[in-house]
């Protein structure tokens, strides 16, 4: 059987982190499906579009990473897609109790779904798209914080 994963987040922007958790687990999975998910109550940084076509680039070439949008649950577009797994960073202490329990829940909503936890690599742990955003907000440069193959300022 086929072992799909799906990487959940907003990616708004895509960062090396991201990047780096994506790449090391496609030692572990057939295919690796970046999900991004659409909150109809949130407003996005970047538009979709834009963030479907950056995480493209970022992967191009990589037969066994494709990109996709979904609403609702995460383990819900899992099904739908026929993973078997979600694939989660941690950065932190904080991130794993808040993952954990979100994992859990999954668990019992669909217990044949699981939850594979990734340590970020040192390097990454202070890195978030939030902090990118901030630093873009403020005139700052982005570029050591996001993959080498996108630009944040083209039109």
């Amino acid at each position: 059987m086929k072992k799909i994963a799906v990487f959940p987040g907003s990616f708004d922007p895509i960062t090396k982190g991201h990047e780096d958790v994506v790449l090391r687990a496609t030692e572990l999975f057939d295919e690796i499906i970046v999900a991004i998910g659409v909150n109809s109550g949130k407003q996005a940084f970047y538009p979709l579009e834009q963030r479907i076509k950056w995480i493209s680039q970022v992967f191009a070439g990589k037969q066994n990473i494709s990109v996709q949008s979904y609403t609702g649950l995460t383990i819900d577009f899992c099904r739908q897609t026929g993973a078997g797994f979600i694939l989660r960073g941690l950065r932190t202490a904080a991130d794993f109790e808040f993952e954990r329990s979100i994992g859990q829940m999954n668990k019992k909503m669909h217990p044949e779904i699981d939850t594979v936890f990734f340590l970020t690599l040192p390097e990454f742990t202070m890195l978030t798209s939030s902090i990118v955003r901030d630093i873009i907000r403020n005139g700052g440069d982005p570029s050591a914080f996001v993959p080498d193959t996108i630009d944040l300022f083209e039109s």
